[in-house]
């Protein structure tokens, strides 16, 4: 029946498919908001790795300086605590490589002043890498060459001659290792019993360095900002763990030292703690170069 109202009227028509391909894919915005997204976690966590890994780098450090510590105390107890006799061309360097050198007969004999191998605690896990630049080279007794390629705030320093080569970024304190005792009244000399010496807990003994030894000297200035912070010839005042510098003290303690601490420490025995360049000796936050004045005053 024509007029049926229980059938349903058919209405011609064009059965339309999706222009949508994908409906479940992500548009073009929502894709740059997931990108913008991920982009900002990553600039927010990159800071936190740095910091982290810079902490595990100077944690390693002054475990490296408690080994030496354990090596030197191992070996002064087997001395009566008499520390070597070094008359090389550059006294102690010996000490740190482990290795006894003749420089008067043939520089490559070598003997031991210890049984530990210093090769994997010599250097710092900051300053691993050398320059390959030769810093200096020195002359014994008219037949013994030593050149060795200079360090720095994250740069090793390596004893290329005499062989066998070595690489090290910590720094023994020069007063302890020079043969000039009429230049320094107060020096610690080789072969001296350090049972001796009074505030062995404030005298540095091996500190972060870009060379194999250094100090600081009473009124000695610091260095300008073209030196630091990514200096490839620094000595002892460099800016290797966040405005801190590791050090072994002569009762064989290790602690960071801050940079402007160095010039509180007790390098020898007449060493002016209260200097011009300490609280006590009336320096200002603006006397010292730019690049130290935020750190710590002491």
């Amino acid at each position: 029946m024509a007029n049926d109202p229980t059938k349903r009227r058919s209405t011609p028509g064009i059965n339309h498919q999706s222009s949508i391909i994908n409906p479940r894919a992500f548009t073009l915005i929502e894709l740059l908001v997931v990108i913008s997204i991920i982009a900002l976690l990553l600039a927010l966590l990159f800071p936190a790795l740095s910091r982290a890994r810079k902490q595990a780098r100077a944690a390693v450090c002054l475990s490296n300086l408690r080994q030496w510590g354990t090596t030197i105390a191992l070996y002064l107890e087997d001395n009566d605590n008499w520390l070597p006799v070094d008359t090389g061309i550059l006294p102690g360097l010996s000490l740190l490589r482990g290795l006894r050198i003749d420089y008067e007969r043939d520089p490559n004999t070598h003997g031991r002043y210890h049984a530990i191998e210093t090769e994997r605690i010599a250097c710092c896990p900051a300053a691993t890498r050398t320059t390959g630049d030769r810093a200096y080279a020195a002359m014994s007794s008219g037949t013994t060459t030593l050149e060795v390629n200079g360090g720095g705030t994250f740069a090793a320093w390596e004893i290329i001659l005499p062989t066998p080569s070595f690489r090290g970024s910590y720094g023994l304190n020069y007063h302890m290792v020079t043969g000039q005792p009429f230049t320094y009244r107060a020096t610690i000399r080789w072969g001296r019993d350090i049972t001796s010496l009074r505030s062995r807990h404030a005298m540095p003994f091996l500190l972060d360095a870009g060379k194999p030894t250094g100090s600081v000297g009473d009124g000695e200035m610091p260095p300008p900002p073209a030196v630091e912070p990514n200096a490839t010839s620094g000595n002892i005042i460099i800016n290797r763990h966040n405005g801190t510098t590791n050090a072994l003290f002569l009762d064989w303690s290790v602690r960071p030292v801050g940079l402007k601490e160095l010039w509180t420490l007790k390098w020898h025995a007449d060493f002016n703690t209260a200097g011009p360049w300490t609280r006590a000796g009336g320096v200002k936050p603006e006397d010292w170069p730019l690049w130290m004045r935020k750190y710590k005053d002491y």
